[in-house]
């Protein structure tokens, strides 16, 4: 399984970095579909009894948005792109400004350092998405090929080495089904 996943997580990888543009197509296509169907159970939920009056509201105009950017995303490429460029762009802003004001507020906090640090970088990273889209996420595919092949290559070595250790070990014993040992049921 894990030899099996490594050369899948291998052969993608090279897709990836082999058509950047097409993957791209494929990816925004996929998030087009994410936001439609997402949309629509979004609706349907706004008109749920259990749903109370303000939260329906909320439930209702973030379906009917969710809704026109899915549809906006199978006007073409560009659209679904900029779509999804944009979306993770200002997810890590607001995660990025998240943990910026958490590190500086919680002054007794473990890695508090760490964690600014972490939420500079987060919304720069954000900012970086949101200006400029197009190159921004082709860099972006780019880097998650290259991450995707080489984290295919320590899966393979793994497994490897994992079929090593279990070659040179003592002999396995041949498993048919599952065994029962039979011991009297405990009485109270």
């Amino acid at each position: 399984m894990v030899l099996t996943a490594g050369v899948i997580g291998i052969a993608v990888g090279i897709l990836v970095l082999a058509w950047p543009g097409a993957t791209l197509v494929v990816v925004g296509a996929l998030f087009g579909a994410y936001l439609l169907v997402n949309g629509i159970f979004q609706l349907a939920g706004a008109f749920g009894v259990h749903v109370p009056g303000h939260m329906r509201v909320l439930s209702f105009v973030s379906g009917g948005l969710s809704v026109v950017l899915g549809l906006l995303c199978f006007r073409g490429p560009a659209q679904s792109i900029l779509l999804l460029a944009l979306w993770i762009g200002f997810g890590w802003l607001l995660r990025g400004v998240m943990l910026t004001a958490t590190a500086i507020t919680a002054e007794g906090r473990p890695a508090r350092g760490w964690q600014l640090a972490l939420g500079i970088v987060t919304a720069l990273a954000g900012i970086l998405l949101i200006v400029l889209p197009f190159g921004s996420i082709t860099v972006l595919t780019i880097v998650a090929g290259i991450w995707l092949v080489a984290l295919g290559v320590i899966e393979v070595i793994h497994a490897i080495q994992l079929r090593g250790e279990l070659g040179h070990g003592t002999p396995r014993k041949a498993h048919r089904g599952l065994h029962f040992r039979s011991q009297p049921h405990p009485q109270p």
